[in-house]
């Protein structure tokens, strides 16, 4: 056998199947790391919008996002669009909304408690961390209710007492569900475009359950409306309106003095946007005409 070089042959070199063996020290054995990347959907999701049924997340910019970059591939650009469109359906998707959803009745009762003493001011602290829309959603409902029956029953009253003949009118439940359904959806989402214009932007949901919460006054106030003295009926919606706009007024002064001089114009406005709404109660549902 001759060896040479590091390396080593039989004996005789022309042997057929001869194969050249090298020597030397063991390789290396290269270890690769464990790696997540097969894991999908990350664990520590980055950005606004994360989760599988968590919707957009309430702040100022709760429905914008800035998509792509400058030098982005369209690769990225993709990825980019695909996750922005992702977050625009599950807005629209019933379990995006669930979280707003899931609360439990004392805390229902504690806010409802708390839209009781309007002069307080602390009601958007103590739901900054977890505003719902379960309790605005069943105060409108049954307002809408309590304000059509009772408005049907006291016309039924009157008309029974002046022997005059009487009959249903089911415009009353579809106005009142119009009129407040309306009010409690429209009238924060623009005082939400108002105030991101005036640079202090609130979340939406938040105003959403604020106005909501600030309908429950309204309630009593149609139970006591069954009392059929026309002035006594003017003093409870007088009151129950100056309840109702301190409410909200009050909770929102403080955010909204960072928008500046006007600050007081879009309290005003507000305040006086809820006594109208105290009027308007008044004069379509109790005022009895026979």
């Amino acid at each position: 056998m001759m060896s040479g070089g590091g390396y080593s042959a039989l004996d005789d070199p022309k042997a057929s199947g001869s194969v050249p063996a090298a020597t030397g020290p063991d390789p290396q054995t290269i270890k690769f790391t464990e790696s997540n990347l097969q894991t999908f959907p990350p664990s520590e999701a980055k950005g606004k919008i994360s989760g599988a049924y968590r919707p957009p997340t309430d702040s100022d910019d709760t429905f914008s996002s800035k998509v792509g970059g400058a030098g982005g591939g369209r690769g990225s650009d993709g990825g980019s669009d695909d996750a922005a469109q992702g977050g625009w359906f599950r807005m629209f998707s019933v379990a995006a909304y669930k979280p707003y959803f899931d609360v439990d009745t004392s805390d229902v009762v504690e806010r409802i408690w708390e839209s009781v003493f309007p002069f307080r001011g602390n009601f958007t602290e103590k739901t900054s961390d977890k505003p719902d829309l379960y309790g605005p959603f069943w105060t409108c409902t049954t307002l809408i209710f309590v304000a059509a029956s009772i408005a049907t029953f006291v016309t039924y009253l009157s008309h029974k007492w002046h022997k005059k003949e009487w009959t249903y009118d089911i415009n009353l439940v579809t106005w009142s569900a119009g009129l407040f359904y309306g009010y409690v959806t429209f009238v924060p989402l623009g005082l939400y475009v108002i105030l991101k214009y005036f640079s202090a932007p609130a979340g939406l949901v938040q105003l959403w359950c604020l106005y909501g919460y600030s309908l429950f006054i309204f309630i009593p106030a149609s139970l006591l409306s069954i009392v059929p003295i026309e002035i006594f009926r003017w003093v409870i919606a007088g009151v129950a309106g100056f309840m109702s706009a301190t409410f909200v007024a009050v909770n929102l002064r403080a955010h909204i003095l960072n928008s500046g001089e006007r600050w007081f114009l879009i309290v005003a406005g507000i305040f006086l946007l809820q006594l109208g709404l105290a009027v308007l109660l008044k004069l379509y549902f109790f005022t009895i005409t026979v």
